[in-house]
């Protein structure tokens, strides 16, 4: 049996990954069963148990597979223009082109797979799985560090906590807009225009248009009152 394993090993994990992510988008992490995996792969337990262990151990697969590589593009990215920024503050669309055009990029892959994962990730937003959140955290750590670092540095009169409750409604944004123009069809009937190349520059404009929006009213008061405070 283990031999057999052996000879089909990397063929036989990648599909029970895909079979895997296919289903977390449809079920959810919770919904979805190990019986249901190894019957859409086409496999049994032993061999999800010889290349993962356990279903948790499984899910991490399924994201490191594709989150790894999504966020080491975005940290080349960032390296890229501070690196021909020289110090200066980068200009806040390059920032966010850096970080979300990336992940628009790897949603236009429908060949690959990269769409139906960025549409999982999108999920994640929705689904209360603890585990998951916890682990996407720890993945995430790094890039949200230094990509919100540019934001401060970019925006500097944007206070950093609106920064952090724009970043999360961006990505929201970004997360509903990827898993498809269903929810347009909802309510504006037939929509034919869902074309992934005009994807990009609709979502980055309205992006950059929340990073920049004004202050709220109780922003702007809370921070005038610190101004006098502090002189």
């Amino acid at each position: 049996m283990t031999e057999n394993i052996n000879k089909s090993a990397p063929e036989t994990r990648s599909r029970i990954l895909d079979a895997a992510e296919a289903l977390f988008v449809e079920h959810g992490f919770d919904g979805t069963s190990m019986r249901q995996i190894t019957s859409h792969a086409g496999v049994n337990l032993a061999a999800v148990n010889y290349h993962f262990g356990s279903k948790d151990a499984l899910i991490q697969e399924v994201f490191r597979r594709r989150l790894t590589e999504l966020n080491r593009q975005r940290l080349m990215a960032l390296d890229r223009l501070e690196a021909e920024a020289g110090g200066a503050p980068l200009k806040p669309s390059r920032i966010v082109e850096a970080f979300f055009g990336t992940a628009i990029a790897l949603a236009a892959d429908t060949e690959h797979g990269g769409h139906t994962f960025m549409r999982l990730l999108g999920r994640t937003y929705t689904d209360p799985n603890a585990f998951v959140r916890q682990f996407l955290a720890e993945e995430y750590a790094e890039v949200l560090e230094r990509f919100l670092d540019a934001l401060y540095r970019a925006v500097p009169e944007v206070p950093r906590e609106e920064i952090l409750w724009r970043f999360h409604f961006m990505m929201g944004a970004m997360s509903y807009a990827i898993a498809g123009t269903d929810g347009l069809q909802l309510f504006a009937g037939k929509f034919d225009d869902a074309d992934p190349a005009r994807l990009m520059p609709r979502l980055m404009s309205f992006l950059l248009g929340g990073l920049r929006a004004p202050l709220p009213e109780f922003v702007e008061r809370r921070g005038k009152k610190g101004g006098r405070e502090a002189a």
